[in-house]
């Protein structure tokens, strides 16, 4: 029965690998609310640092992710600008044929399609002209009233813990599993490595 036990005995060492590993997972989430025990109050890394996460999440963000400048810059892109006329006209045009008629049908004989092409066209070039401007300034006004760190940072302080554990698993539930599956294997050598060590010592 002697090789029975050197036979268990990397089957042990794996499956405590793998538990040690699997409970230092579950630890990262659990126990989401702080509970004494003797003399130590225990908590779970992430429930325990959500606050902290939230503001470093908020200042990366801001900083690195997404901030007001970038809204501008885009929006400021020739393609956008020419998509914001494009649908501007389109609105221009539904407008001058169908509600304009509609409103003021004496009006609209007087003028004539060739005046409400021209007024059309103006206005367009009009507004091609002023729009960058527009822009500019309600992203100023935008940038001193959207703080995109402190919005962020509420987000990620007030998810419940158990939100905050799916969206982490989600992301990382394969490098969690990665994680258990080296602790069987590690324990697994470090058993085969006993048993080998126990044998030489026979010899």
């Amino acid at each position: 029965m002697e090789w029975l036990s050197y036979l268990l005995l990397p089957v042990i060492a794996a499956a405590i690998g793998w538990f040690t590993n699997w409970i230092a997972v579950k630890m990262l989430f659990h126990p989401r609310k702080k509970i004494r025990i003797l003399f130590f109050d225990i908590q779970g890394i992430f429930p325990k640092r959500q606050y902290a996460m939230a503001e470093k999440i908020g200042k990366m963000v801001a900083t690195e992710l997404l901030n007001v400048s970038d809204f501008k810059e885009r929006i400021n892109d020739p393609k956008n600008l020419a998509s914001i006329n494009t649908n501007i006209e389109a609105k221009v045009d539904q407008y001058l044929d169908e509600t304009f008629p509609n409103k003021y049908p004496m009006m609209s004989m007087l003028l004539g399609k060739k005046t409400r092409v021209k007024m059309k066209n103006e206005f367009l070039q009009e507004v091609q002209q002023v729009t960058p401007a527009v822009i500019d300034k309600y992203m100023e006004n935008l940038e001193g009233t959207f703080d995109v760190e402190k919005i962020v940072r509420q987000k990620v302080s007030l998810l419940s813990p158990v939100t905050l554990e799916n969206l982490i698993m989600g992301i990382l539930k394969k490098e969690f599993q990665f994680i258990e599956l080296i602790g069987a294997v590690l324990g697994f050598m470090i058993g085969v490595i006993q048993v080998l060590l126990v044998l030489a010592g026979k010899m």
